[in-house]
């Protein structure tokens, strides 16, 4: 019982750090923010033009009133114009929903306010040196998924099973000793150098 009340507590401290390391919103909120600036400071503009009689540089107020006055609804331009806004509307709402994806794996903090992260590719590298200092091991790829850490072991050593359970406890004490908050087990597969 008190496994399982740890193993929740952890749960939710992964789920929390990755929650706080996932990455914001930044083009999604550039591409809606320029042409907002854009279309306000034209209209600001425009407006004070209109009412101070004179024209805001050699903007042609008349020609585009006339020329906006002439389109009506059902030409294929403006149906074409509106698709284009609500395409583009959609694209934003779906960049907004869709959660980014963390570049960084959580760290175990002693500190629950404290969130600290690992770059997904220097853990890959700390994993990959600590199973390439293992006797025998030529070379080591390391593979995280979000159930378990994947190392692929390159050797031309006879006897594989111990070697295998060695290269598993190595990765497995380096990534407790760092406190990885990432996949479940250490799954370690083997390659014979030269196939």
């Amino acid at each position: 019982m008190a496994g399982s009340a740890a193993g929740e507590h952890l749960h939710a401290l992964r789920r929390r750090s990755v929650r706080l390391l996932r990455p914001d919103r930044t083009p999604a909120g550039v591409l809606t923010a320029l042409p907002v600036a854009v279309g306000l400071c034209a209209a600001a503009g425009v407006t004070a033009g209109l009412a101070m009689g004179s024209s805001l540089g050699r903007v042609p107020y008349r020609k585009l009133l006339a020329a906006a006055g002439v389109l009506k609804w059902s030409d294929s331009a403006v149906v074409a114009a509106a698709l284009a806004a609500t395409a583009v509307g959609v694209l934003l709402l779906v960049l907004a929903a869709l959660p980014g994806r963390t570049r960084l794996v959580p760290l175990e903090s002693s500190d629950a306010r404290t969130v600290i992260g690992l770059t997904r590719s220097g853990l890959r590298r700390t994993l990959r040196a600590a199973a390439e200092s293992v006797d025998e091991v030529g070379r080591a790829r390391v593979r995280l998924g979000s159930r378990d850490v994947e190392v692929t072991v390159f050797t031309g050593a006879d006897r594989t099973g111990p070697l295998l359970r060695q290269v598993g406890t190595v990765v497995g004490d380096r990534l407790a000793v760092l406190g990885a908050m990432c996949g479940g087990e250490v799954v370690v597969r083997l390659r014979r150098k030269g196939v």
